[in-house]
């Protein structure tokens, strides 16, 4: 394989033995893999155990599993998205796929503009714009597609103050990219690359990080159709349509299904229908310190938080990445007793029994040693006040001067009687 796969393009899963979630994305690879070679793709679909070729893994840059990447020449691909076989196939279609894919009639830019929600079109000849163009479009098109059309091709809605010219299709609109304003174009499309407002979930906002803005979330319950739930996304909404000129630069905007997930990154516990703006890139977040009750509330809101007004909670610091590993480890502790209360007894029951007895071992141990300890020292002071007892006597006597000569017998029955005593 090491040899021969720059032949093909290949689609390919490191995983390890052991990995449970390479057990969970091994089903979804397998349909992956019937309906690539029903479709009759040009790529291959594999796997490979990266523990027992590790150096084949660690050559295309595998730290962690499962890896899926794509491998197309001398480059390698990693993907980023979902693992489902509707998202695996688009990414390996894409990737396999022309770099920049020209458009050549008006019909084929309407049926490809109504596929894909976000499409970055080049118009114009060669250029150095086009060749940053071809750049950028060879770093990031694992996340959306590149094309090229002439100007005679675009809908009439369509101006462009000059030539050539890059443009994104979104929200029912278009935006031309201008150096001056945007600043890099790969930066550019990376922030574009999304529409204007989101249903993001976990994944999304992973990759809403890259981007470097602040995510505006309306958090609710999509199960619940009241008034004060479907208020708030219409705000969002209303605030990510109206006022694209003043803040898509700075924030993205989107709503969430539940709060599990924000309670997670917050460490605390969001009472739903809520407004909450996350920095993803040093997890801090901002909640409002009133009702938002109209987009005019909310467009202040934002704009408490661009001039520093607003209060920020959370971050990166030392006490937060502490009280982060507190959260977590409590978090998969009572995740698993959840799950499985037999297990987490095992688990956790098991070592705390040990401990337990090393412990009443230790202190009992302890007792024994202090109750020996003290008798032997009460017997060693008995032993002691019976040879001291003399001596004391001579002392006393010595004090006051009272001793007097004995005479040789009264000295024999002395000694006699000291060794009864003894």
């Amino acid at each position: 394989f090491k040899e021969n796969h720059k032949d093909d393009i290949w689609l390919v899963d490191f995983y390890a033995p052991w990995c449970g979630h390479c057990k969970k994305l091994e089903p979804v690879w397998n349909e992956v893999g019937i309906e690539m070679r029903n479709m009759g793709s040009p790529v291959k679909v594999g796997k490979m155990d990266a523990t027992s070729f590790s150096s084949i893994a660690s050559e295309f840059g595998v730290r962690g599993y499962p890896t899926i990447k794509l491998l197309k020449g001398d480059l390698a691909y990693n993907y980023r998205g979902p693992r489902t076989k509707d998202d695996i196939i688009e990414f390996a279609n894409r990737v396999a796929g022309p770099l920049i894919r020209p458009l050549p009639s008006q019909h084929m830019f309407e049926h490809v503009q109504k596929r894909h929600r976000v499409l970055f079109v080049y118009v114009g000849g060669e250029s150095p714009l086009k060749e940053k163009y071809i750049e950028v479009a060879s770093e990031l098109i694992v996340y959306t597609y590149f094309f090229s059309a002439s100007e005679d091709v675009l809908p009439e809605y369509v101006t462009l103050p000059e030539l050539p010219a890059v443009m994104v299709f979104k929200d029912g609109t278009y935006f031309v990219y201008d150096e001056y304003e945007d600043g890099d174009l790969s930066s550019w499309i990376n922030r574009e690359r999304f529409q204007g407002y989101l249903h993001v979930d976990g994944f999304t906002l992973y990759e809403l990080g890259d981007t470097g803005k602040l995510v505006a979330i309306a958090v609710t319950d999509d199960k619940n159709s009241s008034v004060e739930h479907t208020r708030l996304k219409s705000i969002i909404q209303e605030v990510a349509r109206d006022y694209r000129d003043h803040f898509h630069r700075d924030f993205q905007f989107g709503h969430m299904d539940g709060n599990d997930y924000i309670n997670s990154l917050l460490m605390d516990d969001l009472t739903i229908p809520t407004i909450v703006v996350l920095n993803t890139s040093n997890q801090q977040y901002f909640l409002p310190d009133r009702h938002i009750e109209s987009t005019e509330d909310m467009v202040q809101f934002i704009n408490n938080i661009l001039d520093g007004t607003a209060e920020a909670q959370g971050g990166d610091g030392l006490l937060q990445r502490i009280k982060r590993i507190i959260y977590d480890a409590k978090s998969t502790i009572m995740s698993v007793f959840k799950s499985s209360p037999l297990l987490g007894c095992f688990l956790f029951g098991l070592p705390l029994g040990v401990i337990s007895i090393m412990c009443y071992g230790i202190c009992t141990a302890d007792t024994e040693g202090e109750v020996f300890e003290h008798e032997g020292a009460k017997k060693e002071s008995g032993d002691q006040e019976l040879t001291d007892e003399g001596s004391e006597e001579e002392q006393e006597e010595e004090k006051n001067g009272k001793y007097t000569e004995l005479s040789d017998g009264e000295l024999k029955q002395k000694d006699i009687m000291e060794k009864k005593k003894d």
